[in-house]
């Protein structure tokens, strides 16, 4: 849906995006990731259309990016643009039209989201009466309202306890599995586990990972493995095969996790231990996306 290339964007002294290019697919839900101050904040103020790149372009379904794809696009910034004096409902309504929608429809879809998200009595209400959570609810559903093909979430989380977080997590599912396309940035690298098929890492202005959450978890496995087992066993028997990372006693078991040699299988390392203990259990560590990206960000630090 979305091909970002070779995007450069400088403010005065600071280049906030280096040539940086990315493809969302269509009907995924991408997470842009990065520390603060990486410059996913400046990539998704030039896909908004809010600043321009310096060089590079932007490609929506195939054409140039221009004001015409604004209406196809729904923005949920982490900096929070609600008017704190106004209704709740007169609001939604006014940022409804202002994407399209008429009276009529605007005002059938509001009750429709209002009702299922539990904001019925929230109508005449003003926003600064609200809690930041609650806030963000409204956001929400301003930013899906007019059915857009692409929604970008800027830290849609921020300010939920965890039972709203659970619902919002469940309608951008919902969503996406109705076909609409998601870019999702986000700190929460649990949420990135639970809801991105893609990422994208940038630090310091810079793209350092791309690709899809199943092959970046494939391409940084290290053969490593717990395994636990009920028995007496002299752990330097396995030095060849690899080293013993951690040694823990479990009840009447040892929980021992090894990292193998390359080359080394962990059947060999079953070989090496079935005929002195019985396994209880054998686990291959499969790294997290918080593991990936502190090791990415760190090493380019």
């Amino acid at each position: 849906m979305l091909s970002v290339k070779n995007i450069v964007k400088q403010y005065e002294n600071h280049r906030a995006l280096d040539d940086v290019s990315l493809e969302v697919p269509t009907g995924k839900i991408f997470g842009l990731l990065g520390p603060n101050g990486a410059g996913k904040t400046s990539l998704i103020r030039i896909i908004t259309q809010i600043t321009a790149p310096d060089s590079g372009e932007v490609i929506f379904n195939g054409k140039k990016l221009d004001s015409s794809h604004i209406a196809q696009i729904g923005y949920l910034p982490e900096e929070r643009g609600l008017y704190k004096k106004m209704e709740i409902g007169e609001q939604v309504l006014y940022l409804s039209k202002l994407k399209g929608l008429s009276t009529a429809e605007a005002t059938k879809r509001i009750k429709f989201w209002f009702e299922k998200l539990g904001m019925e009595s929230w109508w005449n209400k003003k926003v600064e009466d609200l809690s930041k959570g609650m806030q963000q609810k409204v956001q929400f559903v301003a930013t899906i309202l007019h059915q857009p093909e692409l929604i970008i979430l800027d830290e849609p989380f921020s300010g939920f306890d965890p039972v709203n977080a659970d619902i919002i997590k469940n309608e951008i599912l919902e969503l996406n599995k109705q076909g609409s396309t998601f870019i999702f940035s986000t700190h929460r690298m649990e949420s990135v586990e639970e809801l991105c098929d893609h990422i994208a890492l940038i630090n310091r202005s810079k793209k350092i990972l791309d690709g899809s959450v199943d092959d970046i978890k494939d391409m940084y496995r290290n053969n490593t493995y717990w395994i636990q087992y009920e028995g007496n066993y002299d752990l330097s028997g396995i030095a060849l095969l690899g080293t013993v990372l951690q040694t823990e006693q479990v009840k009447n078991t040892t929980l021992i996790k090894v990292q193998l040699q390359e080359g080394q299988s962990v059947n060999e390392l079953l070989a090496a231990l079935l005929p002195y203990v019985a396994i209880h259990r054998l686990d291959e560590v499969i790294p997290t996306m918080n593991d990936i990206f502190i090791d990415k960000v760190k090493n380019v630090n």
